[in-house]
């Protein structure tokens, strides 16, 4: 009787020294709000233009600090901080179930106040038989789209603004990794539909890049693996084996994830005979309290390897993101390629990783911004060959890249 009673006694100081060691410290997450505040406001370079209240942030959050007990509502907490400037640049480096994903496979833009489905990402989809493009997205699973802006979890920013909504819309659309996503739509022909998301197929590839040729056409399509240092090694590959064709078209449609510059400028460096300028940085330095600077340079990229100089028709759209979207304006910067396409994903400024004193998780803020050569920013860059998305039945991206390679043959 006694061992029992000694065991069982046991068992207790374990069980509440396991339930102290995993209690949630609430001074070291305000230690951190502290410290990502910091960061954001000495370190965000589009801080003025988000026009988000930083005291307002400061005193909704520090509030909800009494109310985290679990490690999951710690990273939610930060997810949702960083939400609050409807960039979809700034994340954590980690994620929880109930975290919203990065992106959706479709994009809704606001028209006249309403949700319209804008653009689907088509080359990835499989299984797409229905043409949602136009239609009007009236609910998210069984809410009404204005309530669902409302109830999206972030306090500080003006969801009455166009931006913030259109933000938060695609925000929504993503979803929370353990919620389905149902969707109502009412399409162009007036017809009200549900439409689950979760049920379209998005296609896997394991290689880097593929290749194929088209009535004497290389057609290279990146495979999300701009952040693959070997992917320079395999474009050369593939580039040389097209150099007698009669023109190159660069699929940059599935780069979501974008990647380094040091990929991006190998490519580059295949399509000239001379260093060229291709992108330009903007950032800001202060110091010891004295007056803030801005500093900017233009960046080159140099020739390498045998050029490819036949014409080249670079392929963008909604899924064209981060150094996706830097090759694309390199590429015009160096005067090499037609751009074709919608918007990208406009992910604004070059990242940099910044780490709490006291979480095993960190985040990334934009510190520089970054431009075409000729002055447009990059999150605002159209291409030069805008492709309006108007059906799934035929690549219409695709069939504007073949006709301005055969007519520059004319």
């Amino acid at each position: 009787m006694k061992q029992l009673i000694l065991v069982f006694i046991i068992f207790l100081n374990f069980s509440y020294a396991n339930s102290q060691s995993n209690k949630i410290d609430q001074t070291k997450i305000k230690e951190d709000l502290n410290e990502i505040l910091t960061d954001i406001s000495q370190n965000y370079i589009y801080l003025q233009e988000k026009n988000v209240d930083l005291n307002c942030i400061r005193e909704y959050y520090e509030k909800q600090i009494p109310d985290i007990k679990t490690e999951e509502q710690i990273v939610l907490f930060f997810e949702y901080l960083l939400d609050e400037f409807y960039d979809s640049h700034l994340i954590l480096n980690t994620n929880r179930n109930s975290s919203f994903r990065l992106y959706s496979p479709i994009y809704v833009t606001i028209k006249n106040g309403k949700p319209i489905v804008s653009n689907v990402w088509q080359i990835q989809i499989e299984n797409l038989e229905q043409n949602i493009i136009g239609a009007e997205l009236l609910k998210i699973n069984g809410t009404d789209f204005d309530r669902a802006i409302e109830q999206f979890p972030t306090h500080c920013s003006d969801k009455k603004s166009q931006s913030v909504r259109e933000w938060i819309a695609n925000k929504l659309l993503a979803g929370r990794y353990n919620q389905p996503r149902i969707l109502t739509l009412k399409l162009e022909s007036k017809e009200t539909v549900e439409f689950d998301l979760d049920k379209l197929k998005i296609k896997q590839s394991s290689e880097l890049l593929t290749l194929t040729v088209e009535n004497e056409i290389g057609i290279i399509t990146i495979n999300n693996s701009l952040g693959n240092n070997g992917l320079i090694n395999e474009f050369d590959k593939a580039l040389d084996k097209l150099m007698n064709t009669k023109g190159l078209i660069i699929d940059l449609r599935n780069t979501v994830d974008g990647g380094n510059s040091y990929v991006a400028r190998g490519i580059m460096g295949r399509f000239i005979n001379e260093p060229k300028p291709y992108q330009k940085h903007l950032t800001i330095e202060q110091y010891d309290g004295n007056p803030i600077l801005e500093r900017s340079w233009i960046e080159y990229v140099n020739p390498r390897k045998e050029q490819y100089k036949k014409p080249v028709v670079i392929l963008v759209g909604r899924w064209t993101g981060s150094m996706g979207e830097g090759l694309v304006i390199g590429f015009e910067g160096i005067e090499r390629a037609e751009i074709v396409g919608s918007e990208m994903e406009r992910l604004a400024g070059e990242m940099n990783g910044f780490s709490f004193k006291n979480q095993n998780f960190g985040y990334r803020l934009s510190t520089a911004k970054l431009f075409h050569v000729n002055g447009t920013p990059r999150e605002k860059y159209v291409p030069t060959n805008y492709v309006k998305q108007t059906t799934i039945q035929k690549d219409e991206t695709l069939e504007k890249g073949i006709e301005i390679i055969n007519k520059s043959e004319e």
